[in-house]
């Protein structure tokens, strides 16, 4: 598994279980792919860490759509 850097620009979120969606705030991620899963990493503004695994599909939809983009 390798760790890719990303940009959110735009709205994603995650749903906890059956919990509201939660906003990922715009800035830099790191992505962690597996064949079913991407896990998001992040830095709140307070400096708390964020950790989030999505669906590869709606990974996928998000990349497509440019909310998420992956630094060179």
């Amino acid at each position: 598994m390798t760790t890719q850097h990303a940009t959110i620009h735009d709205h994603v979120t995650y749903r906890p279980g059956d919990g509201a969606p939660i906003v990922i705030p715009q800035g830099p991620v790191e992505v962690e792919l597996t064949p079913d899963s991407a896990t998001l990493s992040w830095t709140e503004e307070n400096g708390a860490a964020g950790v989030t695994a999505i669906p590869l599909t709606e990974y996928n939809e998000y990349v497509e759509q440019k909310r998420i983009t992956m630094d060179s």
